[in-house]
């Protein structure tokens, strides 16, 4: 009988998770962001941790649990990201004095680059060429290739050893449904890693109790699931901390 994906806390979860581990980050500004997930990672405490996600975070307020908060805890050696700067001058992401003052490394990424690249890295394709980037200071001394007359930038698939992200239900399987904007980096990066855990906001149903037609992501893909309790010991979205005032 195959050995149950589900987890009794977000401790055990993550306790794993060697220094120098390669960890995604599910989330885009909010909805599938695994706040729990980064929570206990910053509790247990591995360095020299290579992040990737759509951004560091921060810049929002109620601040949760972020990729940020692990730069300022001093476990971060690197980050690859869509934004590593504010998108506004109003807001300020706190990892902006981390990487001008030289202590973590940027790598900064098209955001559908990024997630080329995780979805290269699932399929088993090392490398592909884009459009995007060409001509600018990402593309700067790096290989290029004129195909049927246009220029393309070679850029690598990206790989990790851990994935974490958030979804809506899951089953005992581990397969995913995700709701409304929730899906974004989230099947990519579990497809990309050697380890994906996963948030679950619903009570996690048996198998074979999901209509196929409603999974997003196969629980091939999927190794640890953790049922979201409810407040205070779990954190929700902000939009649902906002609804339950």
């Amino acid at each position: 009988m195959a050995a149950s994906k589900i987890v009794e806390s977000f401790a055990a979860a993550v306790a794993d998770i060697p220094d120098g581990a390669v960890i995604a980050f599910g989330g885009f500004a909010g909805p599938g962001t695994p706040y729990n997930l980064t929570k206990a990672l910053l509790e247990q405490g591995a360095k020299r941790l290579t992040c990737i996600a759509n951004t560091t975070g921060g810049a929002h307020q109620p601040r949760l649990p972020d990729l940020g908060m692990l730069v300022e805890n001093g476990q971060v050696a690197k980050v690859v990201c869509s934004f590593t700067a504010a998108t506004r001058p109003t807001d300020v992401l706190p990892f902006t004095r981390y990487y001008e003052s030289g202590e973590v490394e940027a790598e900064l990424v098209p955001q559908g680059t990024l997630a080329e690249r995780l979805r290269a890295a699932g399929a088993g394709i090392p490398a592909f060429y884009t459009p995007t980037a060409v001509g600018t200071e990402l593309a700067e001394g790096r290989e290029t290739r004129v195909i049927n007359g246009r220029e393309y930038l070679l850029e690598y698939a990206l790989p990790c050893d851990v994935a974490f992200i958030r979804a809506w239900r899951a089953d005992t399987a581990g397969n995913l449904q995700f709701r409304l904007a929730q899906r974004n980096f989230c099947p990519l990066m579990a497809m990309a890693a050697k380890l994906a855990i996963v948030e679950v906001e619903e009570d996690i149903l048996p198998a074979g109790a999901m209509d196929p037609d409603q999974v997003h992501l196969s629980g091939l893909f999927v190794h640890r699931l953790v049922k979201v309790p409810p407040p205070p010991e779990g954190l929700w979205t902000v939009r649902r901390q906002e609804r339950a005032r």
